[in-house]
């Protein structure tokens, strides 16, 4: 029975954690865990801690990491060691260092860590997979993919300046900000090899990191030899709010619209799109369903959807961007990969 929960952090996603967790299992006993003396208590929690010590003590049988990326290991390690199921917001981290002792503190303790790329629970982001594997536009031979939203239109009742995404302290920027790409460019198409990026700050948003991001992506070469190539745009300045990929393929094309859930195809000698699934989704869905998920994998032992190891390849070609970003060079993601498991 899960009936002690833990939730790190209440920002936003900290609050929509909370009250879904509370929707789910309305006799739970949930607690939150907050950097700051807790003045009240939160709508739906039970009580609130301070410190680590005390939330560990408290003994939850789940914890869902909310908290700013730069702070999630610290906390995942110690509730981890405790035997505690994580739920953990994406990025797992805002850099590689302590990631791979996570991971395998959770196989130890055979505790569940998910990621929560909540994108894949999509039921319009499966669709497009699905019909990308029964090949409805014959082998893929490009895929290009954007995502942006200007800043200030995020939560527009707050201080932009203060968020953790213009915050490179907080684990901010577009790389892994808006890092559910990375993840679900990997689940459709396959590893990624190579990355060549150029990461700018152009904007006058008031921000220390990255607004914008460009990267060419070379995935692992398939047995014909012949690899795929991507590019995938990100940035925080564009005022059309956009979430989109489409995938070329020899018969044709295939686009996937992360805003309005639809999935449209362009055949081969066509001049028009037509619509092939259509589900509009409502922002609690994809995290309900994740929620869902995750108990399912807690009560029944089962392996997550997006495990550690995929937090991990998302920070590995996050890093592979930056320091190609740096030195203006391509950069292959398993020198990424080898250097992780040396310092291990």
């Amino acid at each position: 029975m899960i009936n002690r929960i833990l939730i790190v952090g209440l920002g936003s996603i900290g609050k929509r954690h909370l009250r879904l967790a509370r929707e789910l299992l309305p006799n739970a006993d949930i607690r939150v865990l907050r950097h700051q003396e807790c003045a009240f208590i939160p709508e739906h929690a039970n009580g609130c801690f301070s410190n680590l010590d005390q939330a560990i003590t408290f003994a939850p049988h789940i914890a869902i990491i909310a908290s700013p990326a730069t702070f999630h290991i610290g906390a995942a390690q110690l509730l981890a060691r405790a035997g505690v199921h994580l739920l953990v917001e994406k990025p797992l981290s805002a850099s590689l260092d302590g990631v791979p002792q996570l991971l395998e503190t959770c196989r130890e303790q055979k505790t569940v860590l998910l990621i929560g790329y909540n994108l894949r629970f999509l039921p319009s982001l499966q669709r497009f997979r699905d019909l990308l594997s029964a090949n409805v536009i014959g082998r893929v031979i490009s895929v290009r993919c954007e995502i942006g939203q200007y800043l200030l239109s995020w939560r527009p009742d707050t201080d932009y300046r203060q968020g953790v995404s213009a915050r490179r302290e907080l684990g901010g920027g577009v790389l892994l900000e808006l890092s559910h790409e990375l993840d679900y460019l990997r689940w459709i198409f396959g590893e990624i090899d190579l990355v060549k990026a150029t990461l700018s700050r152009q904007s006058s948003l008031e921000v220390n990191v990255e607004d914008m991001a460009h990267l060419i992506l070379c995935f692992a070469p398939i047995e014909d030899g012949s690899q795929l190539i991507g590019t995938l745009n990100m940035d925080f300045v564009r005022h059309d709010t956009t979430r989109l990929c489409t995938a070329i393929g020899e018969n044709g094309s295939l686009r996937w619209n992360g805003l309005t859930g639809v999935v449209e195809q362009l055949d081969a000698g066509e001049k028009e799109w037509s619509e092939r699934y259509r589900h509009q989704h409502q922002r609690d869905d994809s995290y309900l369903a994740e929620w869902q998920h995750f108990l399912s994998c807690v009560n029944e032992q089962k392996t997550p959807m997006i495990t550690g190891e995929d937090g991990l390849m998302v920070l590995q070609i996050i890093e592979a961007a930056r320091q190609s970003s740096e030195s203006g060079s391509q950069i292959q993601v398993a020198k990424i990969q080898a250097k992780v498991r040396a310092n291990t």
